[in-house]
């Protein structure tokens, strides 16, 4: 049994030929294509965010209006930057939006990409300390977001508030209980999960990765998935991790999926540089009629060792053909693969 949903990265355009002609657009299409997954009955509904670029940047508003809008189905991110956050903010706007979710909030965060423009954390006010690079900052930003996340106070009271204090030091407030362990890291490398691993994370590996052995990349993601889950254990922690990758998967039972996607799916792996001198590794694409699609799907190793699958999803084609995506997944796919 695996846990299906979707990823949108949000995109938009003033483009004719788009679906989502302007952030309003992307914002309530997102809304809409959750509200229809839960009554599909996918399991998650997740949001890629990206800032200084026409795609979803501030994710906690649109997750507390998913939340409000559906009763059961996930709604996290895959992944924020944290290069770009203050955690103390980030704890109460995540809670904030765990609770009118009712604990359904899966916060996926990273130590960021290539953005669409130089340093663009520098604009948000944040600069990493002496001998520190932008990702251990982003990282100390991570730790200090999962530290209050706690619940224990840690700042020192008014003796003269405002507002009567309850006894001791104060922690942020709301706060929600469970949602540290709902915490998840996206990694781009097998040392960065199993850092993941020793903090008590849980683990999105997404269609790319550090190219650590020149294998198939499904190969190279499950390794990663298993030393993630080895360290896991290592470290002693009481409940079991859970694990997510990205997959964009196409059933072709259509003529406009045929006309879409038809000639997609079926290219192998790319081998690219996302940054300097960090050679990286991106998955292939699926598509094909649903036989040929359960067989390809039942070669994908890292799949395999998952158990909650992100569809990345063509936002811009609107929200009944998303929908139509991830139902052909669900009836046509996932039965066969024994992951319904």
């Amino acid at each position: 049994m695996k846990k299906i949903g979707f990823l949108s990265f949000g995109h938009w355009t003033p483009s004719p030929q788009s679906g989502t002609r302007s952030a309003a657009d992307a914002l309530l299409q997102s809304i809409d294509l959750a509200v229809a997954a839960e009554e599909l009955g996918a399991d998650g509904a997740y949001f890629r965010v990206h800032h200084f670029a026409r795609q979803l940047s501030s994710p906690f508003p649109l997750l507390s209006a998913v939340g409000a809008k559906t009763r059961r189905i996930e709604i996290g991110t895959g992944v924020i930057d944290m290069r770009y956050e203050n955690p103390l903010y980030m704890a109460e706007d995540a809670s904030v939006a765990d609770l009118i979710s009712g604990g359904r909030l899966q916060l996926g965060l990273s130590r960021g990409s290539p953005e669409q423009v130089i340093d663009g954390w520098r604009y948000f006010g944040y600069q990493p300390s002496d001998g520190e690079t932008e990702f251990d900052m982003a990282r100390r930003h991570t730790t200090a977001l999962l530290e209050v996340l706690k619940g224990e106070g840690f700042a020192e009271p008014n003796p003269q508030p405002m507002f009567q204090n309850p006894p001791g030091l104060l922690r942020l407030e709301p706060y929600s209980e469970g949602l540290r362990e709902r915490i998840w890291w996206g990694a781009g490398s097998n040392a960065t999960a199993e850092w993941a691993a020793k903090l008590g994370m849980n683990l999105q590996s997404s269609t790319l990765k550090d190219d650590e052995t020149g294998e198939p990349f499904h190969i190279q993601q499950a390794k990663q998935i298993r030393a993630y889950r080895k360290v896991w254990k290592e470290s002693g922690h009481a409940r079991a991790p859970r694990v997510s990758v990205s997959r964009s998967i196409f059933a072709l039972v259509n003529d406009l999926d045929r006309a879409y996607f038809g000639r997609s799916g079926q290219e192998g792996d790319k081998i690219g540089f996302l940054e300097e001198n960090n050679r990286s590794i991106f998955g292939r694409s699926y598509a094909a009629e649903p036989e040929r699609l359960i067989e390809q799907l039942k070669q994908d190793e890292a799949i395999a060792e998952a158990d909650t699958l992100l569809l990345t999803v063509p936002n811009q084609l609107g929200v009944d053909y998303n929908a139509h995506v991830i139902e052909s997944i669900l009836k046509h796919i996932a039965p066969a693969l024994g992951w319904r």
